[in-house]
Order: C-alpha cells, then structure tokens, then sequence
C-alpha cells in the first residue's frame, strides 16, 4: 500500500481494531433519531463488506438513510465498486445504467421496492439495527483492511444532459486526495459535525457529506429531507458546517426575515458551503447581513470531484469559486482547447481545464468519450468557461455548449448576467441563453420569474438594470417570462428543457 494514501478512515480502522477505544465511541453517522457511533459503524459494516467482497459491482439503492451509508462504507472496505443509483431515475435510464455496470447484486434497506428494471439483479437487505448497534455485543471481529490507490471505488453516473449517463469510474485515489484537500481549504477536523440534506446518489451529497466527516474521524448529521427548521436545529446543538446546493441557500434566505432562530444557529456556524451550481449574489448578500456569515462556494463535477474552493482563511468573496485545491492544476483554454487565456484580467473568457490526482479514470465501456475528454498532455475538458480575477480566484460564467454567448464580436457568459437580473428586485429566478441574430450573430436572452406576476419588470428596465452593472454588450436583448424555471434533482436550471419557438 502506497503511503500516500493510508485506509479511506482511519477512525474507522481504529475502532476495529480497537472497540473500547476512546475514538470508538466517538459519533460517525446520524440519520433522524438514528446513529452510528464508529464501533458500530465498523460492526455494521464490516460483516456485509465480508457478504459483498469478489462480487464485481454492485449497485446500491440510495435512499438518504443509514442503510446507504453503511452499503457504501462496507463496498469501499471491501474493494468492490459501487454505483449509487438515484431512486427517482426513470425505468429507461435506470435500465441504461444496471446494463452498462452489470452489477451483480443491488443492496437496498429491507422496506424499500424496487423497480423492475432492477428485477434481474440478486438483492441484499441491508438492516442497520441501531438498537443492536448501541448494546454492548456490538463489537466486530472482521478485519478492515486497504486497497489499491488506483482501485475503483465508486461508478457514478453523469446527469446524461447531451446523451445517456456515461458512468464515471472514480478510484480511491481520487477520493482520498480531494477529501484531504478540501480539509486543508476548510481546515476541516474530526472535531467538525456537518450538517447537509443532500441525496447520496452523487458526488456531493455521498462522498464529500458522508465520506468526508468519516475520512476526518468527524460526524454527519443528515436531515433526510433538507428543511430550515432541521438546519437550525442541527446547528444550535453542536453541528459546525453546513453543506447545500443553492435552491437550499436561496430557500434560507428566504425565511431568514421572519426566523431569528435559523438566523442566529447560522451565525455559529464556523463554515457553510454551496456547491453544485452557482449561488446567486443576491442571495450570498441576504445570508451574510441576516447571520453576519458569507457561504464560500467550491467547483467541482462528477469526473474531477472538487477542483477550486474559496478558503476558510481566504476572502469569501460571492461570485467566485476560490482558487484551485491543493495538488490541482487549472488552466483557461481558448476556443481550440490548446492556446492558453493568460489574463488574470476578471473579463478574458475560457474554457476551464484541469488536471491532478482529483481525476476519474474513465468512462465505463467508453473509450471514446475518455479519449475525447482529455487533451493530449492530460488535461480534463469540463466544458465551463470562466475568468480569472487579478488574485486567482475563478469566476464560472456558464457551460461551453449553452452558457457561452458570442454577440458582437464578444465572448460571454451567461452566468454573469443571471447574477446581475438576481440583483433585480423584481426578478425572483433567471436563466440567459442566446438565440440566433442576424446582426449579432447571437442575441442575448433572459427567461424571468418575476417576483410578482401581476407586474414584472420591464425588458427595458431589465436590460438597463444589466447594463449598468455589467457593460451595454452585455444586456438581454429579448426578455421571456415564466412560472418557474425547468430544474434538475440538485436544483440546476435545465436550459436545453426551456421553451423554444
């Protein structure tokens, strides 16, 4: 075993080995009023890590509850890979994802039903008596040992925007080094509790909210289902960090006017963090004049896991994902994917590019989508354009394929003008796209929310307003309104599901 990368939880190493330990006592896991110390952890875990060992793949049906957990934690202990598969996918995509893996066994806790296109896999129950867990017979004999750095450790299957989910193989290697990194951007330790209601079926949610706090030989609160009252409750009794997504953020400040209680449980927090998509603005401002706390956002996505994050000791500065983690290289790529953006000039648009030990191995079964991803001296291709500022911090201005609008000669982002309409009062969500123009070649598009039907702003108000604060090339020339706006399970806006003519 490389020294590089030591067992995946050495907390949980410890208390095998040792079960009247200190540390073996110490909280892992809390679902509810449901909870795991590490002994009992490693004594759940273990015995079906034992069950699962030489079974190729398996999938696990992840539901946010203890059992998911434990099948994830006893699949890495085993060395068997394991695909997390999402309980709201479709029969189609479902089917797409069990034929391309080829699990051989589905673990999934004893009351949940399964759909039929996981009928011809073998099922294990995964029953986590917690009551058995706390007595003193919990103890394990079973030994938990390490596995190759370069071992698969999780498939996990793209959102499928351009195509089927492809399944990305992510190793141990890439899992421990991103956790690592992220603990020394957030100076995280074993003495932190997060707090998150994330799913488990992706990056995110499973292995930076659960997998991270076990790696650290901290806790995990999980609230099942995220809501305002469960954050503040968790983080009045000890928790110290806060995971969301930022439909999560915008919901907290939302309430946070008429909640002093969730305002003042925030202010103790010592970090919250948002990820997943951009947090708007508008929203950061709320939070941080309500709690007297900023969210620091980070950057990642399913074949990197995490490549910037703003630092605990660094600027919390909204509208930037930070700087790159230790140990990642970034760079900013024109449109032939080779030439290098050298501007750190907080305009000069680019194609982000990365590359470290944070990468996936592959594509499974798609050695042309791998080949395609990466360049010829290694860099990963992530499709987002950004900018640099003067200090590195990076500033995500939207995807490649429909976030980048070239109007008038000018290249740009359409996350930068979402952030600017977010500003508006009148505006409750936004999306920009561009459309075909025959004198700009694309015209610049906002999709509103207004925040109050009955009497939207103006497009003229709206394209003033981004004007202003943006430059005139930037302004939306041809304004739509919604409802709502088409949104994925993590709270993405779906550009490619919004109304075209």
């Amino acid at each position: 075993m490389s020294p590089l990368f030591p067992a995946l939880f050495p907390a949980l190493t410890e208390a095998s080995a040792d079960p009247d330990g200190p540390g073996a006592h110490r909280p892992a896991l809390r679902f509810g009023d449901r909870s795991l110390t590490y002994r009992e952890l490693a004594a759940a875990a273990a015995p079906l890590a034992e069950r699962v060992t030489g079974a190729g793949r398996i999938a696990v049906w992840a539901t946010p509850t203890l059992e998911t957990a434990v099948s994830v934690v006893a699949a890495l202990l085993a060395g068997v890979p394991a695909v997390p598969l999402n309980p709201k996918s479709g029969e189609s995509e479902l089917g797409h994802i069990v034929s391309d893996s080829a699990p051989s066994l589905v673990l999934a806790a004893p009351g949940d039903r399964l759909p039929a296109a996981l009928g011809g896999l073998e099922r294990v129950d995964v029953a986590v008596d917690v009551r058995a867990a706390g007595s003193s017979r919990a103890t394990t004999d079973h030994a938990i040992t390490d596995h190759a750095p370069e071992a698969p450790a999780l498939i996990v299957y793209t959102s499928g925007t351009t195509g089927p989910p492809k399944g990305a193989v992510i190793p141990r290697r890439a899992v421990a080094t991103t956790l690592d990194a992220l603990a020394d951007a957030w100076q995280w330790t074993g003495d932190d509790v997060l707090v998150h209601g994330l799913p488990l079926f992706h990056v995110h949610g499973l292995i930076l909210g659960i997998l991270g706090p076990l790696r650290r030989g901290g806790s995990v609160r999980h609230l099942g289902r995220f809501e305002t009252a469960g954050v503040a409750r968790e983080l009045s009794e000890g928790a110290t960090m806060l995971f969301g997504v930022p439909t999560m953020y915008h919901r907290i400040a939302e309430a946070l006017p008429d909640d002093p209680a969730l305002a003042k449980a925030l202010a103790r927090a010592r970090l919250l963090v948002s990820g997943s998509a951009a947090l708007p603005v508008h929203d950061h401002e709320r939070i941080a004049a309500a709690t007297g706390r900023r969210v620091i956002e980070r950057y990642g996505m399913t074949e990197t896991l995490m490549n910037t994050s703003v630092r605990a000791d660094g600027e919390p500065r909204a509208g930037t994902v930070g700087v790159p983690l230790p140990g990642v290289e970034l760079r900013l790529t024109e449109e032939d994917g080779v030439t290098a953006v050298e501007a750190y000039d907080g305009e000069s648009v680019g194609e982000i590019q990365v590359r470290g030990p944070n990468l996936f191995t592959e594509y499974l079964n798609r050695p042309d989508a791998t080949a395609e991803a990466f360049t010829e001296d290694g860099w990963f291709r992530t499709g987002d354009m950004a900018v640099r500022d003067p200090d590195g911090y990076v500033r995500i201005v939207g995807r490649k394929a429909t976030d980048l609008i070239k109007s008038g000669g000018y290249k740009i982002g359409a996350g930068e003008i979402e952030n600017a309409l977010l500003e508006h009062p009148g505006v409750r969500e936004a999306a920009v796209t561009g459309e075909p123009d025959a004198d700009l070649g694309e015209r610049i598009v906002a999709w509103i929310v207004p925040a109050a039907p009955q009497s939207p702003p103006s497009a003229e108000e709206l394209a003033g307003h981004v004007a202003r604060r943006l430059a005139p090339h930037k302004r939306p020339r041809a304004v739509r309104y919604l409802d709502s706006l088409p949104r994925n399970d993590m709270g993405k806006i779906m550009k490619r599901a919004l109304p075209h003519d």
